[in-house]
């Protein structure tokens, strides 16, 4: 049976990103340190040992099954409002205690890949993958090259604990070189603040280019569309975070009135913390490109890294500073 996805909101999550599988990894990067060749056997055995015994949750769990409980909302005979698929480097064989723990948790995963070592990130497009969550840099920069989708790297909170109400969705979004392209805050960087602020004052009503997260923002909306009730009482509820201030907030706003697009929450902090907003905003899930910020967002809410592509002018920087 064929089903057409364009109207879901499809979400590629790795294995290591769901569950909690670092005790697994941990013990195939000894084994393969001190016995290389025997590394890979010790690791099946082990899993195979384990198979039965769940995971615990992982960085993007809770984030996947909020998403996952708007399914409720999905009328009879209609394509589901979310879909996920999971992504693993294990072998069908080592990947069972992964399902199981899904069957077991009743979670609606139906669709996964398991790749045996090789990269997961080449199937992502044959999915339809609107957005890949995964803890490989290496797998997430080959999704950013290649524009197959938005992707980020997770890290989790020491000691995270999700309390954010049963039924509810909130991300928060960083804005420059992830909903909207890099130009802007290459001015910033080659040009200075000053610069900055002059360029988006004159350009307030020019709409900004789209980011790395654009689409999957849209897809977002289109999610929204969906749901019974107005957007503005939507259980997915989105915030934009940005260092950007007045004057260069308008351009935000507008830019995302132009897309189309309704965002519940936007906060303009002028180099304020981020942090302390996202812990009172309870966000499932953050994603920002800059280490600065994800420093100390990553010590409050699951946050996600949104890498530049390989040959962008904000990498080439980046690089330079080294």
């Amino acid at each position: 049976m064929a089903f057409n996805l364009e109207d879901t909101l499809v979400i590629g999550i790795s294995a290591t990103a769901l569950f909690d599988l670092s005790q697994a990894d941990k013990l195939f990067k000894k084994e393969y340190k001190n016995h290389p060749d025997s590394a890979i056997e010790i690791y099946r055995e082990y899993m195979l040992k384990n198979e039965e015994i769940g995971l615990n949750e992982g960085i993007g769990f809770a984030f996947i099954k909020a998403l996952l409980d708007l399914n409720r909302f999905q009328k009879e005979n209609e394509v589901p409002l979310v879909e996920v698929v999971i992504m693993s480097r294990n072998s069908p064989d080592t990947g069972v205690r992964v399902l199981n723990t899904i069957r077991s948790l009743s979670l609606n995963i139906s669709r996964s890949a398991f790749t045996a070592g090789e990269s997961s990130a080449d199937y992502l497009e044959a999915f339809g993958v609107d957005l890949f969550l995964t803890t490989n840099e290496e797998d997430a920069q080959k999704v950013i090259d290649n524009r197959v989708c938005a992707s980020a790297v997770l890290s989790i909170p020491p000691e995270y604990k999700c309390d954010i109400a049963e039924g509810q969705v909130r991300i928060a979004f960083d804005g420059d070189a992830v909903l909207f392209d890099e130009s802007s805050e290459l001015v910033y960087k080659e040009e200075g603040i000053k610069a900055f602020h002059e360029n988006e004052q004159k350009s307030q009503n020019i709409p900004m280019n789209e980011g790395p997260f654009a689409s999957f923002l849209k897809k977002l909306a289109k999610l929204q569309e969906r749901l019974p009730m107005k957007t503005e009482f939507s259980p997915v509820r989105i915030a934009i975070v940005t260092a950007r201030n007045s004057p260069a907030d308008l351009r935000v706003i507008k830019t995302l009135r132009h897309w189309g697009v309704y965002v519940d929450e936007a906060f303009f902090l002028g180099g304020i913390e981020k942090s302390k907003i996202l812990q009172s905003f309870k966000a499932h899930i953050f994603f920002d490109d800059q280490d600065l910020h994800l420093k100390t967002s990553s010590l409050v809410v699951p946050s996600g890294k949104v890498l530049y592509p390989s040959n962008s002018a904000l990498q080439k920087l980046l690089q330079s500073d080294l």
